[in-house]
């Protein structure tokens, strides 16, 4: 599969990145239909939602890197160190369902979660693989 990920930056390499990140999660949802992963270090469940799929694909197509990120989706939710806490934008759509964001840390890759305002799920809000970390 790796070699069929476009690595470029034009509007059709991110479409196409864009879709294989769609179908893989459409595929980990038919093998995970509890729709969550136990956090090791916040012996916590991270639930994949709706939300989770669109901010993830939204971003992490912009980059090579970033989708390949997405296909350890597993891991990352398992794995991912606490790194630091942070206000969510009431203002933002995506970000006024929760109360804080938390960002997290495995290897090279930032997964950011929301803990939600309605029922205090901790939920995946984006996969991005950062230029720094």
């Amino acid at each position: 599969m790796k070699q069929d990920i476009p690595t470029g930056r034009t509007k059709e390499d991110i479409k196409v990145r864009e879709q294989l990140i769609k179908d893989f999660y459409a595929q980990w949802i038919a093998e995970h239909p509890d729709k969550k992963v136990l956090n090791v270090a916040l012996e916590k469940f991270i639930n994949v939602k709706f939300l989770s799929i669109n901010e993830t694909y939204e971003k992490a197509s912009r980059s090579y890197e970033s989708t390949l990120a997405v296909f350890r989706l597993t891991e990352i939710l398992q794995n991912a160190t606490f790194v630091e806490e942070l206000p969510a934008k009431r203002n933002t759509r995506n970000q006024k369902q929760f109360e804080k964001l938390l960002v997290m840390r495995y290897k090279n890759i930032k997964l950011t979660v929301g803990l939600q305002r309605s029922n205090q799920d901790i939920v995946q809000y984006c996969i991005t693989v950062p230029q720094q970390f």
